[in-house]
C-alpha cells in the first residue's frame, strides 16, 4: 500500500491548497477566504485520512470526500473570478488542477475497488 506522501493526488492538492492560502492571505473578506481555504485543505486532508485508514473501503470513502471538495472548490473559484476576487487566468488554471484531481481520485478509487 502506498503512503499517501507519495500519491501524486496529495502533492498536487497540498500545493493547491498552499497557493490558495498565499493567495487569499490578505484578503479581507474573511467569509469567502475561509471558505475556499478549506475547501482547497479538505482535498489533501482526505486522502491521508483515507490512506491511513485499514480498508479499501474506508480509503475510498475519504477520496470521496476529497473528490467533493474538489468540486466544492471549482464552483468557489468560479463565483471568485465572477465577483473579481480571483484573477481570471489564475482561477482557469485552478480550475483545471481541480478537474485533474478529480480525475485522479477517481482512478484511485476505482483502482481501490478492485481490491
Amino acid at each position: 500500500m502506498a503512503r499517501f506522501e507519495d500519491l501524486n493526488a496529495w502533492k498536487r492538492s497540498a500545493r493547491l491548497s498552499a497557493e490558495l492560502y498565499k493567495y487569499f492571505q490578505t484578503s479581507k473578506d474573511y467569509g469567502f477566504r475561509d471558505q475556499i481555504t478549506r475547501s482547497g485543505l479538505s482535498i489533501p486532508f482526505n486522502i491521508a485520512e483515507g490512506y491511513e485508514r485499514d480498508t479499501a473501503k474506508d480509503r475510498s470513502k475519504f477520496l470521496t470526500y476529497a473528490k467533493g471538495s474538489c468540486g466544492e472548490l471549482r464552483t468557489q473559484i468560479y463565483i471568485g473570478i465572477e465577483i473579481g476576487y480571483i484573477d481570471k487566468e489564475q482561477g482557469n488554471k485552478w480550475v483545471q488542477e481541480t478537474l485533474e484531481l478529480s480525475k485522479m481520485l477517481y482512478g484511485l478509487m476505482k483502482y481501490l475497488s478492485k481490491d
